[in-house]
């Protein structure tokens, strides 16, 4: 279970990083690790800290596909969307997964989020996807569904 937002977590933090140079992502890391996600009320703090405008951390924290800004719900599944997986049938593999979910890409529906993530480093392998940040390769519509009913079984 992670723990509710704090101030005094998030000085903590930046406290461990203060004498690296350029902590901004080993911050957001440790920040999202203590609380499952960066809050929008961190952001004026470690902003504050390191010397950098609000403006600039949130551009790093919306540019990589790791950070969140709310709290995640209990699956997460991911779609690589880079070329590789689309040459692959994602694009096919997407809409089957919105029809499954009911609900689109960028958007959750009850305990499960869907999302874009742009390449898993799978290529050779594709399409690919995450489902609780571990990691499925050459996934079919009948995989997909294997795999997001064994997740919600696990759970």
């Amino acid at each position: 279970m992670r723990e509710a937002f704090s101030i005094a977590t998030v000085q903590a933090i930046l406290d461990v990083h203060a004498a690296q140079e350029g902590p901004l992502l080993p911050i957001l890391h440790d920040v999202q690790e203590a609380f499952g996600y960066v809050p929008p009320d961190a952001v004026p703090v470690i902003a504050n800290a390191l010397n950098l405008s609000r403006a600039e951390v949130h551009g790093v924290i919306t540019f990589y596909h790791h950070f969140r800004t709310s709290p995640p719900t209990r699956h997460v599944v991911q779609i690589c969307r880079a070329e590789a997986c689309q040459s692959m049938g994602a694009d096919a593999l997407v809409a089957h997964a919105e029809r499954v979910l009911g609900c689109a890409m960028h958007s959750h529906c009850g305990d499960v989020s869907l999302e874009p993530v742009y390449c898993l480093g799978q290529c050779a392998t594709s399409p690919a996807i995450t489902i609780d940040d571990k990691l499925h390769a050459r996934v079919t519509p009948e995989k997909f569904d294997r795999l997001v009913a064994r997740a919600k079984d696990a759970a």
